[in-house]
């Protein structure tokens, strides 16, 4: 009798790149690890080489993961930061770093220009969402106006998912949830690319420049000879279409029926509510599911670990990482309601939903000579659980059903910051046993690819843990520091703005 089947997910994150090797059964054999950076050429600019990040990480992990295996990999998914652009020439090469999700800020000045050709009501009517810093569309523009000698030679563009299952498989295809992104070329009515509005963007290019649509649980090809060998997976093994990372962390904690809400604590934070029906929004992001038919809405904040990890880096230096950030969330978790005074605006690269503002910036307010690195460390914690609560107020306040919250990510290590976020918006948080993140998402999606499980089968995948409940002595002094961050936003936001601004 032949031994089992088994699977493999990896995600390239903003940071770091992760695969496991799991069972049919959800149990995870091996995983692996790849640390890696990001490119911020001046600021607005965050980017990533696709080949010597992406790629790279991608098969290394694989030969990793599959060293020694003598059982039958069934399938393969990957999953990726996104939205990205990156553009490829005629052989399939990137042309240049690829340019990043929503803390890319580069394309305001499109965003701006596409709203005046086109108007941004006739642009929320078509694409049930408004220009925002997650859009590719502008970013695609920006590509086309100021960097023309890499627009003549680019024959595809595409994302950092998509190049993943393009290296594996030699095929361009792209998962419906990253293709809304790409607005307005997409069309949520239809789920298919379109013309109205493509001049706009492409210029004289064609949609065929862009990848086939497809969903995430679909079978986009089969490994090449080429890709086998750099990776040590079997020639012909299922590739699945794959995600962004958000996604697939939402289906690694079984977070798939309506009004189940995925909080992903990671180097941002990410909010993906699964629907039935859309409910478009200019301060949201309302987008396509894992599954054929499926809705999401989707929000983000732009620097929540990342900005954790500044802090660990700047005011811990003495310390390895790991007992960095053990200590601050310990001094951290010491410390009462409001650090003692201390305010935070978490806007270091910007901000997403639900202010959408590109311009945003860090602000500090409070500070006095008592206060130490730790207050500093818990202000932080906190002022991304204000800007969390900011974000689950505004899915309330245009009527989206929120039934239940599971929370996921490098940040649910650890119970101190989930349990400052739910003192801070009154809500409970689920954690599931398994929180191995997008990559145990990914390999639930090879399984469908490769149609070797079903989706009744991620009730077993997915194992309950203990709650976290909120704590309702601390919520009326929340209450109130809540109120004071969302004035410091509108206090600061012309000082900040003029800040940003060159002499």
């Amino acid at each position: 009798m032949s031994a089992p089947d088994l699977l493999i997910g990896v995600d390239v994150g903003t940071y770091s790149s992760k695969g496991v090797l799991v069972t049919l059964e959800g149990e995870v054999l091996r995983q692996a690890t790849r640390p890696h950076g990001i490119q911020v050429p001046q600021h607005g600019h965050v980017e990533q080489d696709a080949d010597a990040v992406w790629w790279a990480d991608t098969a290394s992990i694989l030969r990793e993961l599959t060293a020694g295996v003598t059982e039958r990999v069934a399938g393969v998914a990957c999953s990726a930061i996104g939205p990205t652009v990156l553009p490829l020439d005629a052989a399939g090469r990137p042309l240049r770093p690829g340019i990043l999700y929503g803390v890319d800020t580069r394309a305001q000045a499109q965003i701006d220009a596409l709203n005046a050709e086109l108007g941004p009501d006739a642009i929320l009517a078509h694409s049930h969402m408004a220009l925002t810093s997650q859009a590719t569309g502008p970013k695609i523009r920006w590509l086309r106006e100021q960097e023309p000698e890499v627009w003549a030679q680019t024959r595809t563009l595409t994302t950092a998912s998509a190049y993943l299952v393009y290296r594996l498989t030699g095929q361009h295809v792209l998962d419906h949830h990253t293709g809304a992104h790409a607005m307005p070329l997409y069309d949520p009515r239809t789920r298919a690319w379109t013309d109205t509005y493509a001049d706009a963007v492409l210029g004289d290019r064609k949609l065929d420049r862009l990848p086939r649509l497809a969903w995430s649980d679909e079978r986009a090809g089969h490994v090449s000879a080429g890709a086998a060998a750099e990776t040590g997976l079997r020639p012909g093994t299922a590739v699945a279409v794959g995600t962004v990372d958000a996604l697939a962390e939402g289906l690694s904690v079984g977070a798939v029926q309506p009004g189940d809400l995925m909080v992903m604590y990671g180097s941002s934070t990410f909010f993906i509510l699964t629907q039935t029906a859309p409910t478009p929004d200019p301060r949201v992001w309302s987008v396509g599911g894992a599954f054929a038919g499926q809705v999401n809405l989707a929000a983000g904040m732009s620097t929540t670990g990342s900005l954790t990890r500044w802090l660990a880096d700047e005011t811990a230096r003495e310390l390895p990482t790991d007992e960095a950030y053990a200590e601050l969330f310990a001094q951290a978790a010491a410390l009462p309601p409001g650090a003692d005074g201390l305010l935070l605006l978490p806007y270091f690269s910007g901000e997403r939903t639900p202010i959408n503002d590109p311009q945003a910036r860090g602000v500090l307010a409070g500070l006095t000579l008592s206060h130490t690195r730790a207050h500093l460390f818990r202000a932080a914690l906190e002022g991304v659980g204000y800007g969390i609560r900011h974000n689950l107020e505004a899915l309330r306040d245009l009527g989206a059903d929120v039934r239940r919250l599971v929370a996921v990510g490098g940040g649910t290590r650890g119970r101190t910051w989930l349990q400052l976020v739910s003192d801070i918006t009154g809500q409970p948080q689920e954690v599931p046993q398994v929180t191995v993140g997008a990559s145990y998402g990914d390999a639930f999606l090879a399984g469908l690819a490769a149609g070797v499980l079903t989706r009744g089968d991620l009730d077993r995948w997915v194992k309950p843990g203990e709650p976290v409940v909120p704590n309702p002595v601390v919520k009326p002094e929340y209450d109130r520091l809540y109120a004071l961050y969302r004035e410091l936003y509108t206090q600061t936001k012309s000082v900040v703005h003029g800040l940003g601004q060159k002499g």
